[in-house]
């Protein structure tokens, strides 16, 4: 159109413009959400495999040297509460230190109210998330070994029953990574192999020399 000299005012937006920038505004705050999710699936894998792998390493320990299975319950249970704890402590100081940050920032940028402080990490929700997955999977080698009298017999069924849980978890832990599959839980799975066979190894030495 000509220019008539004349100043027109904005077009205002019709409902179709609007209902188009509420859905692109909504589909923002989705994938972001989403994204905050899949941190803490992630969080939560890698705790279930921490708990999996730590405590399966420690009952093979003592199973390299102590055949009855009290010994080797009494282990498991020690150290999945002690991980527990300590994963749940380590997870509450590292987010409140990150807590503390980003509410200093955001006091200096003047952006405190309510609505912004609840997207603050929580760390009571952390240290909770952190210690349950740690116990998940602690209780897997647990659970295989609980109800097994033979002695082989109940070692082959803990590293059995480790090394599925370890190909799940490193599978899920590619697929929130996008990471390739095979790869990945092959990878968690030898590095969880080595890790027991370690622990069994050295134990049985230790043992062996008397120390």
């Amino acid at each position: 159109m000509a220019n008539d000299g004349i100043h027109h005012a904005p077009e205002p937006l019709s409902d179709s413009k609007v209902f188009n920038l509420d859905v692109e505004e909504g589909t923002e705050v989705k994938s972001f959400d989403y994204a905050k999710r899949a941190q803490w699936l992630r969080a939560a894998v890698l705790g279930a495999n921490d708990g999996l792998l730590s405590t399966a390493s420690l009952m093979m320990g003592v199973g390299a040297v102590r055949k009855d299975v009290k010994s080797m319950m009494l282990t498991g249970i020690a150290g999945l509460v002690a991980g527990a704890c300590s994963m749940a402590i380590g997870e509450f100081v590292s987010v409140y230190s990150q807590y503390d940050i980003e509410l200093a920032q955001m006091k200096r940028e003047g952006k405190v109210d309510q609505q912004q402080k609840e997207k603050l990490p929580n760390p009571y929700y952390a240290a909770f998330a952190s210690a349950l997955a740690f116990a998940l999977g602690a209780g897997v080698p647990l659970l295989g070994a609980a109800f097994v009298k033979d002695y082989k017999v109940r070692l082959g069924v803990v590293v059995a029953v480790v090394s599925l849980a370890l190909l799940v978890f490193g599978g899920f832990g590619a697929f929130l990574g996008k990471a390739p599959f095979v790869k990945s839980s092959l990878r968690v799975l030898i590095g969880g192999w080595l890790a027991m066979a370690l622990t069994f190894g050295l134990t049985k030495l230790v043992d062996h020399v008397g120390v």
